[in-house]
């Protein structure tokens, strides 16, 4: 399972949207942004800092982050601004080929008015800037070889710490942080309250409209033995009449949530309890897969026989050790092997709930 550049930018976006935190720049490849207290507790790793906020009530100082989603084509971006304004200071900085040249030091004066060969330039020692911490050499030069160099490579620049600092984080699939916003939105979005947008017709009409209440599950069934599958399932019940919509993320696709109940509306009373509704998408999952082609787990059971029955024929002689304390350890090993590789080839189903929550539709009655 993978995810592509363009599904980890919906993601992440959706995260940042939902915990409220402020965009400094955005395109296609890459978001800064100025994260939330929401977000900041979720992906800084920073308790004593939020302990001392909470006890102190001081206003906090949230980091900051340059999130990039395409590395390759942001870098393309990044190259096409910085050559922009260079190739407009080149087409009206330098002089035309059609108009007179530069007139050189008179005759008999090049001692006084011209500058030696060596002399620095404009753009020399003489017009640079001050030299930044931890760089050694001239402006244009390779830096110099230091012992630390040698052993462990160029060496990074210090950070730049303090409130202007923004880090920079390439989110690819399998990165440290885009598993801590994996686990992070797992955290808030896990269970929903939500309500299906009317429009904004119904805030005037006459009557209210009628809202349906549902339960919706997300079961990860995952078939482990040897190998692995996994397969997510999206479970709808209708609280009101009971009915059971196998393709409940079909019907939430085409319609607009929010967590607050609008305007003009009724919502029906329940009639199935959430135990109830629970048990029934429990039970219609359990139907589900019974109906599934077993022919995995017989195979499995077969290369699980296998495998025992290796590990019988190599432990066989070594159980008849004559000194108890070898034969006590190899029959320690024995089982422990024994238990691994019914674990490893055990075929067995796991189902788990992902996320749930009750979503308020409008009711086709």
């Amino acid at each position: 399972m993978t995810m592509t550049n363009e599904q980890i930018r919906k993601l992440v976006m959706t995260y940042l949207e939902a915990t409220e935190c402020q965009f400094l720049e955005k395109s296609p490849y890459h978001a800064t942004v100025k994260l939330s207290p929401r977000a900041d507790r979720d992906l800084t790793n920073r308790p004593y800092y939020w302990g001392f906020i909470e006890r102190t009530g001081a206003e906090p100082e949230t980091m900051s982050f340059s999130f990039i989603f395409d590395p390759e084509r942001h870098r393309e971006a990044e190259a096409g601004k910085a050559a922009a304004p260079n190739a407009g200071k080149g087409a009206t900085g330098g002089f035309s080929g059609s108009g007179p040249a530069p007139a050189g030091p008179a005759p008999g004066l090049g001692g006084a008015g011209a500058a030696p060969a060596n002399a620095p330039g404009p753009g020399g020692a003489a017009g640079a800037g001050p030299q930044q911490p931890g760089q050694t050499g001239q402006p244009g030069q390779p830096p110099e070889d230091t012992l630390l160099g040698r052993y462990f490579g160029p060496l990074r620049p210090l950070p730049v710490l303090g409130p202007g600092r923004i880090q920079r984080e390439e989110l690819t699939f399998g990165s440290s942080r885009l598993k801590q916003i994996f686990e992070a939105a797992k955290r808030g979005g896990r269970f929903v309250y939500l309500f299906e947008e009317p429009g904004p017709r119904q805030r005037t009409a006459l009557l209210p409209a009628a809202y349906e209440p549902w339960l919706g599950v997300c079961y990860k069934v995952e078939f482990c033995c040897d190998m692995k599958r996994e397969e997510l399932h999206f479970f709808g019940v209708s609280l009101l009449s009971g009915k059971i919509d196998e393709a409940f993320e079909k019907k939430l696709s085409g319609v607009t949530l929010a967590p607050r109940l609008p305007e003009n509306v009724h919502i029906e009373p329940t009639k199935l309890t959430l135990d109830a509704g629970r048990a029934a998408l429990e039970a219609r999952l359990s139907e589900l897969l019974g109906a599934y082609d077993n022919d995995w787990s017989i195979q499995a059971k077969e290369r699980l026989r296998d495998e025992l029955e290796i590990i019988e024929a190599y432990y066989k002689d070594l159980l008849k050790e004559p000194d108890e304390e070898r034969q006590q350890a190899a029959r320690n090993q024995y089982e422990a092997r024994r238990e691994e590789i019914r674990w490893q080839y055990e075929p067995r189903i796991v189902v788990s709930a992902l996320g749930c929550g009750i979503f308020h539709l409008r009711s086709p009655r």
